[in-house]
């Protein structure tokens, strides 16, 4: 779990205790609203993006071991939970790094960090359980997965200074974030098909090269101002065929993927609305919008979701049959 780490500014969004309430959080004790906010619990789509890949990994390892039931809920259910607990570690490490860069961009005054609702101290508490948390999930798992989820660590280390030294701070996201491609393919069977997972993990960071452009394009003009680097201002005016090209080697990664597992009909059928749906955000994203960015870097999640539905009925069938 540790790779769920870096959670980057791109599975925030408006966070920080709003004056009036705005989310579910609001309803809350107000001692604990900062600590939630700075979590991003109230925008799930991080924890989706960081689970997706371990999804994808966990049930179609599954599939070509023909796996009883059991075995994909106890590991989905497992890194379901973890997902959340450590894309909420890494929004307080990214907002700890990041507390005076937020300050100076507008979408990001409002965490709770940037405002001082809490200061580094109290973050730092509060990251300590969260990875305790996260430790605990970890050692669920075999020891092959245990060693393998801490190799991510020199991943998660530098992510936060990416973005300062480099305009490819989304493909270190990329690798980092999809690192759950391999792992769950360990917890299941004990050790990584490479000739499977490799393709699986680049589709996966291709996928978060796109969605995470289409995330950076919010902040564009801020991060030139405070000297921030991303590829959505590498990419400028040639976002759209660029990402395009993303797009299609991330459909064709999965799909080389499916083919060396063997996947029958079902796992094409959801790869095939995966891609449509890339095909629709990219279509309909006005890069110089941010709600229109916000709302493409969303549907970019769906995407991600028809491709482990793909992979699910494509082992539904599967067992349905031995039964």
């Amino acid at each position: 779990m540790y790779h769920g780490l870096l959670l980057s500014r791109h599975a925030s969004g408006t966070a920080g205790v709003p004056t009036a309430p705005t989310t579910w959080v609001d309803r809350l004790p107000p001692k604990i609203r900062p600590y939630l906010y700075l979590t991003r619990i109230d925008k799930p789509i991080g924890t989706l993006l960081l689970f997706y890949p371990c999804a994808w990994s966990i049930t179609m390892a599954s599939y070509a071991l023909e796996a009883p039931l059991t075995t994909p809920l106890t590991y989905i259910s497992l890194f379901g939970l973890g997902a959340m607990v450590m894309r909420g570690a890494g929004c307080t490490i990214n907002d700890m790094w990041d507390k005076n860069l937020d300050k100076a961009v507008e979408r990001t005054q409002s965490r709770p960090l940037a405002r001082g609702d809490i200061n580094q101290r109290q973050a730092l508490v509060f990251l300590a359980g969260q990875l305790t948390v996260g430790l605990g999930v970890l050692l669920e798992l075999n020891w092959y997965s245990i060693l393998l989820g801490a190799s991510s660590l020199p991943l998660v280390t530098v992510y936060p200074f990416m973005k300062r030294i480099t305009y490819w701070p989304q493909a270190v996201l990329g690798l980092t974030f999809n690192w759950g491609a391999l792992l769950g393919w360990s917890a299941v069977a004990g050790a990584v098909n490479w000739s499977v997972c490799l393709p699986l993990y680049a589709g996966g960071v291709c996928w978060t090269l796109v969605y995470d452009s289409i995330y950076a394009h919010q902040d564009k003009m801020d991060d030139i101002n405070v000297g921030i680097h991303s590829t959505a201002l590498l990419f400028g005016e040639q976002t759209r065929p660029i990402l395009v090209g993303l797009s299609a080697s991330t459909v064709s990664l999965v799909g080389l993927a499916g083919v060396l597992n063997a996947h029958g009909a079902p796992f094409y059928l959801g790869l095939g609305l995966g891609a449509a749906q890339l095909a629709r955000v990219l279509w309909k994203t006005d890069f110089d919008s941010r709600p229109s960015c916000w709302k493409g870097f969303i549907g970019c999640g769906w995407s991600g979701f028809w491709i482990w539905m793909g992979a699910l009925a494509d082992y539904a069938v599967l067992i349905s049959g031995l039964a």
